[in-house]
């Protein structure tokens, strides 16, 4: 069977995988709204009016005053206070604003390089248009989704991307070498894998400055993040690498006088791409949730910059979830991108399973 026809096979099987194609398909549009969140949102995500806090997702109506259909509209909104003194928005009927198509707002940087004000959607003059609502500063909280989705979701792909060349490179050098240098490395990783990850995080974030930038927090984590991820992938990897040094083409490379580190980069940690494929797709969702919890504490990502964990913040006070509900939507786009991860990983293994497809043969 040539390595063409394995791919196909494998593509196919991973199609008729139900739960597996839909995960995909919510993790490609996940991304892709983080992406073009610039251009999706229809306001910046520090684009604030203190006037608005907490203010209720706007109401987008096709139908005026008079019972004639329109093109979508929105009022404009103002408060009052209750008895309770408790904020009560309400609405002015007596102008009607348009929510057009392709309208000039904040400006933006397109793939943070192209400088633009084009909005895929808005509305113009002074009336606010909030799909999910406002936070407590009057931002819009779709806007500050879409822009926490471009940290949220990057944080989990380059945290795994480093983790997995620290765990490749840790794994095949200590499996193919074995002797003091397989001692030395697997007791390291297993010295970080016996501390709880979320404590050894946490240890490790206090021992930076709480002064950093948003660009300094946001390596920071990476660099936390991938630092207490790597162990698990070398030991695994580590297994694999013992079997595959007594293979016949590791044996050949080997009596060629191939260098010993490019029989490992070359011959065995490419056959490691099964494993790779599979743990990669499992381990995103800890990363992205372990910013989302340095994030939540207020260690992580700092305001006026979003993640999906300080946005979720709000949410801590039961108070906050009882009269503004919406609050908890950064919560839901955090467990939708975990079960889509985790379904996607489950269909891999599936796929990649050597066991299972001898059974089938």
């Amino acid at each position: 069977m040539t390595q063409q026809t394995l791919k196909k096979g494998r593509l196919r099987k991973l199609r008729h995988h139900p739960l597996a194609m839909i995960s995909l398909w919510v993790l490609a549009a996940l991304y892709m709204s983080a992406l073009f969140a610039g251009f999706l949102a229809p306001y910046h995500f520090d684009h604030e009016d203190r006037a608005a806090s907490y203010a209720p997702p706007t109401k987008i109506r096709m139908i005026d005053e008079e019972g004639h259909l329109r093109w979508p509209f929105i009022y404009k909104t103002s408060f009052t206070f209750d008895e309770y003194y408790n904020r009560v928005y309400v609405e002015d009927t007596t102008i009607r604003y348009p929510v057009r198509l392709l309208v000039r707002g904040d400006q933006y940087r397109l793939f943070g390089v192209f400088p633009s004000r084009i909005h895929l959607f808005g509305v113009e003059g002074d009336a606010r248009l909030y799909l999910w609502g406002a936070d407590s500063r009057g931002r819009d909280l779709f806007s500050r989704v879409l822009y926490g989705g471009q940290i949220s979701l990057s944080i989990g792909l380059v945290g795994v991307a480093i983790s997995l060349v620290i765990g490749l490179t840790v794994g095949g050098i200590s499996g193919y070498f074995g002797g003091r240098t397989d001692t030395l490395l697997m007791r390291v990783s297993e010295i970080l894998m016996v501390i709880p990850g979320f404590y050894l995080m946490l240890a490790l974030r206090s021992v930076f400055s709480y002064s950093l930038n948003s660009v300094q927090m946001y390596f920071m984590i990476v660099f936390i993040m991938s630092f207490i991820g790597w162990p698990g992938i070398a030991r695994v990897v580590r297994g694999m690498a013992i079997s595959l040094r007594e293979r016949e083409f590791v044996l050949a490379a080997r009596t060629l006088g191939v260098p010993r580190m490019k029989i490992i980069f070359r011959h065995i940690l490419p056959h490691t791409f099964s494993y790779v494929v599979v743990a990669a797709s499992i381990s995103v969702p800890g990363y992205i949730l372990g910013e989302s919890a340095l994030s939540l504490l207020g260690l992580g990502i700092q305001d006026p910059y979003a993640s999906w964990g300080n946005l979720l913040s709000e949410a801590m006070a039961v108070s906050q979830i009882r009269f503004h509900p919406w609050v908890l939507i950064p919560g839901v786009f955090i467990f939708l991108t975990v079960m889509a991860y985790n379904l996607l990983g489950d269909g891999l293994r599936d796929v990649y399973d050597p066991k299972r497809q001898v059974v089938r043969r």
